[in-house]
């Protein structure tokens, strides 16, 4: 593999680009093509697209698919459940050439099992393609990456230290790359994978094309974008149509932590009528009121960044599956994971910030169907919803006595 290249970027390695343009608004121009045949794309695609059950575009499909295919960069904001994995792989099976054998395109996420999702949605739409896809993750063989990246396949969905890690090696060649695709971008340029993407970035041919998408995207990120992309085609919702139509968000309050246990079993019967998913701060929380919750005979699931990932991967299976109903997580399950079922999410803590919120209460009421989210607040979280509220301009009432029957 070639070492790293300088490419089209100014000095300090940043491209040119003026600073007057840093104002994100949704980029003149952009058009709307409300159905998947008025877009151009391939007819084995067409074909798996309407075979695994997609009827017409979401509004993001709509705006950002065309300028993807056509080879701009494109920075686009959605709201959680709206088709933005979809988006994804629709697009990178239209570009890629199939009669290649090399990778042409690098979908990074920030947790496994979205790279793993990404994985398992290419391979359905693009079934009559045959394309070939790899799941490039951390917690699995690296034998069996070696091997599959050997045999040779057109795109990798990872998580960026397994990535890197098969950079560095040559194992995943890169010469032949002509998209990559920052999924979840907001968290994948914040902490932890800042210097990891960097590094994978500096591998990459030339002449990127690079995608950015994800549900928030704070300034300062916005503004980084500047290094590493060329007159971004920008889509971006506004923060006050951010907020999940569909969802119904209640609060309980509790005065005591140990309440919240109480109250949380008062429910169980409520979140068994279709699944749950109840959100923690923190591993420890997780693993302590599973015990809890199984020693009172509740069956439920649990899982978080620490398992491994063998046993992350049957829970997820078993919880797709519906074979359990009620999964206690943290927040590595809040971005971008689709479980078509899920239409009841309990933030047993309130998350840390506030757009953590949407991405949590964003796995109920997927791709428009409807959901409920409760919150468990104590006295000093009182403040902080107010401030979700404010800051999403939306309304979180005391959960009523029939909340059953909403969902």
């Amino acid at each position: 593999m070639a070492a790293p290249t300088t490419s089209r970027r100014g000095p300090g390695g940043a491209r040119n680009m003026d600073d007057d343009n840093l104002t994100f608004e949704t980029s003149p121009g952009v058009e709307v093509v409300s159905t998947f045949d008025q877009m151009g794309i391939k007819d084995d695609l067409l074909r798996g697209i309407y075979g695994y059950g997609f009827e017409k575009p979401s509004a993001i499909q709509q705006r950002a698919v065309l300028p993807i295919i056509n080879g701009r960069d494109v920075i686009a904001q959605a709201q959680s459940g709206t088709g933005k994995t979809s988006m994804i792989s629709l697009t990178v099976c239209q570009i890629v050439d199939t009669a290649v054998r090399e990778v042409q395109a690098l979908i990074l996420s920030p947790t496994r099992e979205l790279a793993s999702q990404t994985e398992r949605v290419m391979l359905a739409i693009g079934d009559y393609l045959n394309i070939q896809v790899h799941a490039c993750i951390g917690g699995k063989s690296i034998g069996e990456d070696i091997r599959r990246l050997e045999h040779g396949v057109h795109v990798v969905s990872g998580t960026p230290g397994r990535v890197c890690d098969m950079i560095k090696r040559r194992t995943l060649r890169t010469r032949a790359i002509k998209l990559l695709v920052l999924d979840e971008a907001d968290e994948m340029l914040s902490r932890g994978f800042k210097d990891q993407i960097y590094d994978v970035y500096r591998y990459l041919p030339p002449e990127l094309q690079v995608v950015l998408i994800s549900a928030t995207l704070p300034h300062e990120i916005l503004e980084m974008t500047s290094k590493f992309m060329t007159e971004p085609v920008r889509i971006l919702v506004k923060r006050d149509e951010l907020t999940l139509e569909g969802i119904k968000q209640f609060f309980v309050a509790v005065e005591k932590e140990e309440w919240k246990f109480d109250t949380l079993c008062d429910l169980y019967d409520t979140l068994t009528i279709t699944q749950a998913v109840i959100f923690c701060n923190t591993k420890r929380k997780v693993d302590w009121l599973t015990e809890r919750m199984r020693s009172n005979n509740f069956t439920v699931s649990a899982m978080h960044g620490d398992m491994p990932q063998q046993e992350r991967d049957a829970i997820m299976t078993e919880f797709r599956s519906g074979e359990t109903r009620v999964l206690i997580t943290t927040d590595v399950w809040a971005r971008g994971l689709d479980v078509q079922q899920v239409s009841l999410v309990i933030n047993y803590d309130l998350p840390n910030n506030r757009e953590l919120y949407i991405h949590r209460i964003g796995r109920s009421g997927r791709f428009g169907r409807k959901g409920v989210a409760i919150n468990f607040v104590r006295k000093d979280d009182i403040r902080i919803l107010r401030d979700i509220e404010q800051y999403y301009s939306t309304q979180i009432d005391e959960m009523p006595m029939n909340v059953a029957d909403l969902i």
